[in-house]
């Protein structure tokens, strides 16, 4: 499980993201996380979200990774994480150390397989979820 030491680190993993360097292989679900928790952070909600969804699809032009229905941008996804990031937020608050805030954030909820509590494969991996947000048809998001 990745831990963060300093906010140096976060910070750096932020800039690859903005900037569309960062190397695939440290984009990882955690450093989608992290990047999710300091914008909701830092930002007004709204301005987070657009954020958040702006800037993966513009890292994924950079990787030149392409939206198609097996792969790329995955809307409800994106905005189920954010859901989850806004939870842990509002139990956790958002006053503390970001690299303790981060670490708890992973360590919570760092199976990337969340989802699939509230969503069935099939429509999770599905082309309209994929481009659009979906509603969970498993277990609501609350």
């Amino acid at each position: 499980m990745k831990r963060y030491r300093t906010l140096e680190e976060i910070k750096q993993l932020l800039k690859g993201f903005e900037v569309g360097n960062l190397p695939r292989c440290e984009f990882t679900h955690h450093a989608h996380l992290t990047v999710a928790l300091w914008y909701l952070i830092h930002c007004p909600e709204a301005d987070a979200i657009n954020r958040i969804r702006d800037g993966i699809q513009r890292y994924n032009a950079a990787q030149g990774i392409e939206i198609t229905r097996a792969g790329g941008y995955h809307e409800t996804m994106t905005l189920f994480w954010i859901w989850v990031v806004r939870r842990y937020l509002a139990a956790a608050g958002s006053a503390g150390c970001m690299v303790d805030l981060a670490n708890g954030l992973i360590a919570c909820y760092g199976n990337k397989n969340l989802p699939l509590e509230h969503y069935s494969r099939e429509l999770l991996m599905s082309w309209e979820a994929r481009r659009n947000w979906v509603e969970p048809d498993l277990k609501p998001l609350k």
